[in-house]
């Protein structure tokens, strides 16, 4: 078989690329401890940028709202330039107040809670201090009361406060680190996203003329593509979500308000806030809630968890469906899956980017299916076709 020039130089292409690549995977694999810190070191180094384009893709949902409202229908070019800008700040404006009014609702409420479970605590062993050992014996725990020796468990402790107290304080030292680390990558980060947000179009149209230029033109209508799915399923999800997430925390303060449960406009809107999070985001705003309504009564304690249970079912089963609709195209099988993984990742911020994530990926890969169905049929058909023609003649 004659082999031309061009097909040689291409199979040693390939043949050397081959095995370039089980190279690298091979001295990767050895150095497999080397290559992680590497990786960790890279994605710490562009970590502002990571949080900048989360807290874009974010903002940009109100961005747009606000857009097609404000001077939408203005000609003026003096008004034109302005919109972007002003509904930027709108959005801002509208977000920071709520994560004020949220704040003021609940750190209040929490530091009373605490105070009153430090007084109830305090006032419970000023009270043991003072009782007989016959009113001891007759208390549910009162013989392992009277029985443990508390002089010989102070001294563990003091001795255990001893020999961990440089270990508490540099733990103290490193959490303080981690910290301030957090908050100058989510500074840098916002300033981040508000460059990206105020010139997207710009920035829009430049990625897409490199992805053009220097991709293949298949892979770059693959990547175009996946972009513009994975857009639009993030901006139906966070809309879908944070309307259902109003409406949950609406219900549950209403429904606390009939019953009479303390805290209802706090808990209310902290469970709001937490029901951002799919699945699980409403559970972690009850539980908060609970502990408090518990120092005022544990009767209303239980009242409110049973409350929230029925309130949940219903949700779930009936407003939830029809808030998100179609909006995310995902199995709650696969939700559950994704918000776990995401978690396990990225703690709260993953939980609330994989559900988009993974829906990005269902539809792509739907699709893909889709696709390779409708050519096999194709090819079926075809074949099919050829028979016939075969035992015709």
């Amino acid at each position: 078989m004659d082999i031309s020039k061009e097909n040689r130089k291409k199979t040693a292409l390939w043949i050397i690329g081959i095995i370039a690549a089980c190279s690298l995977i091979f001295l990767g694999v050895q150095n497999i401890s080397s290559v992680m810190g590497a990786v960790s070191w890279f994605f710490k180094l562009i970590s502002p940028l990571i949080i900048g384009c989360g807290l874009a893709l974010v903002l940009d949902v109100p961005l747009q709202f606000f857009e097609r409202h404000i001077c939408s229908k203005t000609k003026k070019p003096a008004l034109q330039r302005l919109r972007r800008p002003l509904s930027f700040a709108v959005s801002l404006i509208v977000i920071i107040g709520i994560i004020i009014g949220v704040v003021v609702l609940v750190i209040p409420e929490l530091v009373e809670a605490v105070k009153v479970i430090v007084t109830i605590v305090t006032d419970f062993v000023n009270k043991l201090l003072a009782m007989s050992e016959e009113d001891i014996l007759k208390l549910p725990l009162g013989e392992y009361l009277l029985n443990a020796d508390w002089k010989n468990m102070l001294s563990s402790a003091q001795e255990w406060l001893k020999n961990q107290g440089g270990a508490i304080v540099n733990t103290a030292f490193s959490t303080i680190g981690s910290v301030v680390t957090a908050v100058v990558n989510f500074g840098i980060g916002a300033v981040f996203a508000i460059y990206i947000l105020l010139s997207k179009d710009k920035l829009g149209a430049q990625v897409k003329r490199l992805i053009r230029v220097w991709l293949p033109e298949k892979a770059g209508r693959l990547i175009l593509h996946t972009a513009n799915v994975a857009n639009e399923n993030f901006r139906n999800f966070i809309s879908g979500q944070t309307l259902e997430a109003m409406i949950l925390g609406g219900l549950c303060m209403i429904g606390m308000l009939i019953l009479r449960i303390p805290y209802a406009p706090m808990v209310g809107a902290l469970v709001g806030v937490t029901a951002l999070i799919p699945v699980i985001g409403g559970f972690i705003g009850v539980g908060v809630g609970t502990v408090m309504i518990l120092t005022q009564s544990p009767i209303k304690a239980l009242i409110f968890i049973i409350f929230f249970v029925v309130l949940q079912q219903i949700e779930g089963n009936l407003i939830y469906p029809k808030v998100m609709g179609s909006r995310v195209n995902l199995p709650a099988i696969w939700i559950l899956a994704a918000v776990s993984i995401g978690g396990s990742i990225a703690g709260p911020l993953g939980m609330l980017l994989s559900v988009p994530f993974a829906s990005t990926a269902y539809v792509l890969i739907k699709e893909a299916t889709s696709e390779r169905e409708r050519l096999r049929l194709q090819r079926t058909t075809a074949s099919e076709g050829e028979a016939a023609e075969e035992k015709t003649e």
